[in-house]
């Protein structure tokens, strides 16, 4: 791969995803494409390089598709799980009790992993949500993962990761060395296509949003504009949920961290989009911003 080519695909994914690479990062670039530009019929990177300049759509999405395509597990890093779990859904049990309903985004939700972990953290809840109106959003970039979301069947090495036994035992159904999820868990989820660089307001407005480990690919400029968008996206007593390396400290006042709750953000009060009076979440507090 020439370094020309390697700038040219770096701005492609850049504008097609949101993918911001460094200049080092051609061996990663070689490393995903090559096996994509045999399979497409083609002798190296260059060629495919010259067919995405042809106008071939689908091999361009196969390129985005293969280098946003990334790792997840069920109840991956667990703390924002037992964030969730412990304090978040208690206040909006809480908060919500007269409307009863939630709605919950997990944005960038690759294999299914994420929103069937929230799924089962809810039906957890039991009579706590009865009767309760329960919408989980899941979107992801590539159509290839959603479609295999929305059959919830995994390896037995995808469930070893993550999922506690007492609940892979209580909400799966083992065929040989394949599990399915149950239909009871896979239809609390709905799962879209969606590029977070595009507007998302058609989604409407949610409790609770998922958005980890995705914007750490994305510049400044992009988590900017997109946590601007997903702020207007959420609830006025909501909460973001990040990665644990994840920040918007030095980024946007939109949201203030939850003081000793890693993660964990909610709408900044001083830029006047939460109404006087809405509860915060149970035992929560913003912290200053740092």
């Amino acid at each position: 791969m020439t370094p020309m080519d390697y700038e040219y695909l770096r701005k492609f994914l850049k504008e097609r995803s949101g993918l911001d690479l460094s200049a080092d990062k051609t061996y990663l670039v070689e490393s995903r494409l090559l096996p994509l530009a045999r399979k497409a019929g083609l002798a190296a990177i260059p060629d495919l390089v010259q067919k995405i300049k042809t106008g071939d759509g689908k091999l361009a999405t196969d390129v985005v598709e293969a280098m946003t395509t990334n790792e997840t597990f069920f109840f991956r890093d667990k703390v924002p799980f037992d964030h969730l779990r412990d304090t978040i859904l208690p206040g909006l049990i809480q908060a919500r009790a007269a409307r009863k309903s939630l709605r919950i985004w997990s944005a960038a939700s690759s294999t299914g992993q994420e929103p069937y972990s929230i799924a089962m953290c809810l039906k957890e809840k039991g009579a706590a949500l009865a009767g309760w109106r329960i919408d989980i959003v899941a979107t992801d970039l590539s159509q290839e993962v959603l479609e295999k979301s929305k059959a919830g069947v995994y390896s037995q090495f995808e469930v070893q990761r993550g999922l506690p036994i007492q609940l892979l035992v209580k909400y799966f159904t083992q065929s040989g060395d394949i599990w399915q999820l149950n239909a009871d868990v896979r239809s609390m989820v709905q799962f879209r296509q969606l590029n977070l660089l595009q507007d998302f307001s058609h989604l409407g407005t949610f409790d609770v949003i998922f958005c980890r480990n995705v914007l750490i690919y994305f510049d400044q400029d992009t988590k900017a504009v997109i946590f601007e968008r997903m702020a207007k996206s959420l609830e006025a007593d909501g909460t973001l949920l990040l990665g644990a390396a994840e920040s918007v400290v030095g980024i946007t006042d939109a949201f203030r961290p939850v003081a000793d709750r890693r993660g964990l953000y909610q709408i900044n009060p001083a830029r006047g989009a939460r109404p006087a009076g809405a509860p915060m979440l149970a035992g929560m507090r913003i912290a200053a911003a740092r």
